[in-house]
């Protein structure tokens, strides 16, 4: 079994638990995430299933996009409402005017600093064990990107008052550490009090299953029809096509000429991976350009079973 099982992660699971569960209904070991959500997050969780944990590296480069309830008012030692609270602040007083500019200064590049509550190794230690041992250290901004964020509604008449929103970003991006800094923008304390992951690698809620849905299609020997296949999240790269005798040597790890590559993008001009097709649509893999040689080195191969 090979491809991409899009699941949406119920509360309470860890990414860890689901991924657990479903090597159990599947029986099958090779299965990884895309990329880790807390355990009350709720959302799209894709699994790369058998040859898929190939691209996984691949399907994470994609933006992500949430769907977060902020709650202003209130600081916690973890950014959102499951921690101890370190502020309390009734009685806020915000216009919508002010959140919408507020808001508006995060979209594009910005710096993050990871919280403690966080998975970021320092010094060989994760963050969160740091934390649980009552330990604050220093952490290293860095680099994501906020490509939409767009207030959904508010509830301002309130002694807490709370703001949905919903964020497209980059891989890397923290919503809690977002909401504490849109929190400071306004000059006041916030967290994360709700966040459900809409879109991963491409794959929304209409791609998901329940991991009961994922258990009964298995028992009825139907699961494998629902799995995405592996080059489908990959489709932000470039593409080419080659013909037979080509793609034998494809398949055979050999580096390909460009010349022999059909592409709307000519591969001199890719500086990136691109992905690899045969006349028929077969998946070679991912190849890399040598501009020195003149070829596509490959980096990922798909061998068929």
């Amino acid at each position: 079994m090979d491809g991409i099982l899009a699941v949406w992660k119920p509360a309470g699971w860890t990414s860890h638990d689901v991924v657990a569960k479903v090597r159990r209904i599947l029986k099958i070991k090779r299965i990884g995430h895309t990329g880790t959500l807390d355990p009350q997050v709720t959302g799209v969780l894709p699994l790369c299933i058998g040859r898929a944990t190939r691209v996984v590296e691949y399907v994470q480069e994609r933006p992500k996009s949430y769907e977060a309830v902020l709650q202003l008012g209130i600081a916690t030692d973890t950014e959102d409402m499951t921690g101890t609270i370190l502020e309390d602040q009734p009685g806020i007083s915000v216009s919508e005017a002010d959140i919408h500019k507020a808001m508006a200064a995060f979209v594009g590049e910005i710096d993050q600093v990871p919280p403690m509550f966080s998975a970021v190794r320092v010094d060989g230690k994760r963050l969160y064990e740091l934390a649980r041992d009552g330990q604050v250290v220093e952490r290293k901004s860095r680099r994501v990107t906020i490509h939409d964020l767009k207030l959904i509604s508010s509830d301002l008449n309130q002694p807490y008052p709370t703001l949905r929103f919903s964020v497209v970003c980059s891989k890397g991006t923290y919503i809690r550490t977002l909401c504490v800094d849109i929190g400071k923008a306004l000059g006041v304390p916030a967290s994360m009090k709700e966040l459900i992951r809409t879109m991963s690698g491409g794959l929304t809620q209409e791609d998901c299953l329940t991991l009961e849905q994922i258990e009964e299609l298995q028992r009825n020997g139907e699961l494998e029809e629902r799995l995405i296949p592996a080059d489908e999240p990959l489709d932000y790269m470039p593409s080419g096509e080659v013909g037979e005798i080509t793609a034998k040597n494809a398949l055979q790890g050999k580096r390909i000429l460009f010349r022999y590559i059909k592409s709307a993008q000519p591969p001199e001009e890719i500086d990136a991976l691109m992905r690899l097709y045969a006349e028929d649509g077969t998946f070679l893999g991912l190849f890399e350009p040598e501009r020195e040689t003149g070829t596509m080195k490959p980096v990922k191969v798909f061998t068929p079973l």
